[in-house]
């Protein structure tokens, strides 16, 4: 066992509550940008890892009725969407339970492909919905370096192992190389969200152009079940079940209390700088939302 598990056995836990009373719903949620490589400290992001926990005891009590979904995402990595959403359907089906989604500020992009996971989507009539499309950004940084006096060397075997280098001129054939990736990407979206919504969709819009829409539009063109927030819906659903949040596992530093201030003095100025790159692109995941 390591030291971090060790600090962590240590800590009180709650008394489980398993096997008392009537129904219950179980509610995860998928709550931020959805990326594989999340800070120690980060709360707010969404990978397979940092949801596995929640999942689990979600799906796993004994007197479950159902499993809701609280889904609040920009999207981020598609492999990492993907990967929660099978999961999802795994557990589900193999409890044969039904699950329920609920879009809260916004479900676009990943965050889309995350509630389509579930059997029933639900959206509040101003949450934001859709973006049912791939997007790729980046800097073009080529003279930079030439500016601040800085040689970049750059080995390779293989040759296309460097494409669309910020430091280097775009080439053409990188950024038709990368269209491609974004086309086989995108079927793989809109191949998810047929397959789970079927014929609920509204055949005669084109619902895969990256568009943006309202709860309320979304619900006339099926992207979503109907309109509703996650309480309104599970009470008239399950007027009996009793409403219980299935938490993440937390970090460590995060269940002892301490904040970013700790890593920040943790880790020297490389790290830092990295750590505000990171959030800075979190930040500009949401503000294509105006969120």
């Amino acid at each position: 066992m390591s030291v971090t598990d060790k600090l962590a056995a240590k800590l009180p836990t709650l008394p489980n509550r398993r096997g008392h009373g009537g129904p219950v719903v179980a509610v995860v949620k998928l709550h931020g940008v959805i990326t594989p490589t999340p800070s120690p400290l980060a709360r707010g992001t969404i990978n397979l890892n940092s949801v596995e926990s929640a999942l689990s005891r979600a799906f796993d009590h004994e007197r479950l009725k159902a499993v809701a979904l609280a889904v609040n995402s920009p999207g981020g990595a598609p492999t990492q969407s993907a990967l929660v959403g099978e999961r999802i359907r795994e557990l589900a089906d193999r409890k044969k339970v039904p699950v329920l989604a609920f879009c809260e500020d916004v479900a676009a992009s990943g965050g889309y492909w995350l509630a389509c996971a579930a059997d029933e989507i639900y959206a509040h009539s101003s949450s934001l919905v859709g973006s049912i499309g791939v997007v790729t950004a980046g800097f073009g940084l080529n003279g930079l370096l030439e500016r601040v006096g800085v040689e970049r060397r750059v080995y390779t075997a293989g040759a296309h192992k460097v494409r669309l280098d910020p430091f280097r001129p775009e080439k053409d054939e990188d950024v038709e190389w990368l269209k491609g990736l974004q086309t086989q990407l995108h079927d793989q979206f809109v191949d998810w969200v047929k397959d789970r919504r079927g014929d609920r969709l509204n055949s005669e819009d084109d619902l895969f152009t990256g568009e943006v829409w309202t709860g309320a539009r979304a619900a006339g063109l099926g992207l979503v079940d109907g309109i509703g927030n996650l309480r309104q819906v599970i009470a008239e659903r399950y007027p009996q079940a009793e409403i219980s949040v299935a938490e993440p596992k937390r970090p460590l530093l995060a269940r002892l209390g301490l904040g970013g201030a700790a890593a920040s003095l943790a880790h020297g100025p490389a790290e830092r700088l990295m750590g505000a790159m990171e959030a800075l692109e979190v930040r500009s995941t949401w503000s294509r939302f105006g969120l």
